[in-house]
């Protein structure tokens, strides 16, 4: 028989025995768990269209000329200006008849650009012509009237030194010559009067015809036919205050805004090169004209005037930006000296305190410590970090990582 003590000792475990082999079933839980992780991420990375982070990307733009004789002393943006332009109008107010413009269309200087009704300007000049026929008929008939007064007195004065005539009735024929005199003058003065109203009817006419002030060409056309058109503003809104724009070519210039802190590096007549953002490898040789003795209190600059030597170019149109560099000729070669670029300022940000941008590379986003230079615009001068060419994101996310995927972002287009 089996005694209570024997049944005891059945219960106890044996901890000196081996542990048992472990379930498969945990085993495939667990891997079962990670494809699931797996599968999701494709999944989301499906659905992306298997694309990184999109990015919009600026090209940087290296600026300066390197060291030596044409080393660039300052760099600043600016804009192409037209130092002679001008919205040309009537000097009268009238409905517009005939328009002979076109934007982009060249004109001479005197050409007609365009025609007022001339109905009323005609019609004082009729009248001004009528008036002046009757001015000169009222001189020949004064004229008569005088010939026969001389004539008269001088007969007189004759039978008066006889004693033949009263001494009376020759001075009655000598005051009535001279009144005829006085009365002639005056008609030739009215005539003289009526003459000059005539020849400002004929400006009146001409007025009704509006002529280009200068050779140039045309930048925008504001009127058309049968508005009315003034020289003085019309509150309303319904009356034009000029025919059209015309912009002289060949007065082309730029002007950019210089920092207080660097003005002193531009002297009149530097030497300049100037790069138009339409154009990156057109460097425009110039020079500088003037410094503007006024500076702007909240931006903190100062404008420079800056001629350039390719006038009449049809690549340079009023408005263009423009970078220019000033260059010193006694500045003495610096072998170390290496030209920085220009990135828009907002591919900038902070990251552990320090400036740093992404450039993109290989479809990743690599990040670069950056050393900084001059805030020009609505750019940053990058001593360091970045190379001309090579291609930032703008406004780079937070959660953007050092190699992370990105795919560039496709311009908007409009459809019709």
């Amino acid at each position: 028989m089996t005694s209570n003590a024997d049944l005891l000792n059945s219960l106890k475990i044996d901890r000196s025995a081996p542990p048992p082999p472990p379930s498969r079933k945990g085993l495939w839980l667990a891997l079962a768990a990670v494809g699931v992780v797996t599968v999701a991420g494709m999944a989301v990375f499906a659905l992306r269209g298997g694309k990184g982070v999109e990015v919009s990307v600026a090209e940087a733009t290296a600026i300066g000329t390197g060291a030596g004789a044409n080393a660039s002393v300052l760099d600043a943006t600016g804009y192409v200006v037209a130092r002679r332009m001008a919205t040309v109008s009537a000097k009268v107010t009238g409905k517009v008849r005939e328009v002979l413009i076109e934007e982009g269309q060249k004109v001479e200087d005197g050409q007609v650009l365009a025609r007022l009704d001339p109905v009323d300007a005609q019609a004082q000049r009729t009248l001004s012509a009528s008036q002046l026929a009757a001015s000169q008929s009222q001189i020949a008939s004064v004229q008569a009237q005088l010939k026969e007064a001389e004539a008269n007195a001088t007969r007189l004065s004759t039978l008066a030194a006889q004693k033949l005539v009263a001494r009376a009735q020759y001075d009655q024929a000598v005051a009535q010559r001279d009144a005829l005199r006085a009365q002639l003058a005056t008609t030739q003065r009215n005539a003289q009067v009526a003459r000059d109203g005539l020849r400002i009817a004929d400006n009146g006419v001409d007025n009704t015809i509006v002529r280009a002030p200068f050779a140039g060409v045309v930048i925008a056309k504001s009127a058309q036919v049968g508005e009315i058109i003034s020289p003085l503003s019309a509150g309303g809104g319904f009356t034009r205050t000029g025919i059209g724009t015309i912009v002289d070519m060949n007065s082309l210039e730029v002007e950019v805004e210089v920092g207080e802190a660097y003005i002193g590096r531009v002297k009149p007549g530097m030497r300049t090169e100037t790069v138009l953002n339409a154009y990156q490898d057109w460097k425009i040789p110039g020079k500088v004209i003037a410094i503007i003795p006024a500076a702007d209190r909240g931006k903190a600059t100062v404008k420079v005037r800056v001629a350039i030597d390719t006038k009449g170019d049809a690549r340079i149109v009023p408005d263009m930006g423009a970078r220019v560099s000033f260059l010193d000729d006694a500045q003495p070669a610096r072998p170390d000296a290496r030209p920085g670029v220009l990135v828009p300022a907002n591919a900038i940000t902070t990251r552990d305190n320090h400036d740093i941008a992404f450039v993109v590379a290989g479809g990743k986003a690599l990040q670069r410590s950056l050393t900084l230079g001059r805030t020009l615009g609505d750019d940053r001068e990058v001593l360091s970090g970045v190379a001309g060419g090579e291609r930032v994101v703008l406004d780079p996310p937070q959660a953007l990582a050092n190699g992370a995927p990105v795919t560039l972002a496709q311009p908007e287009t409009h459809g019709e």
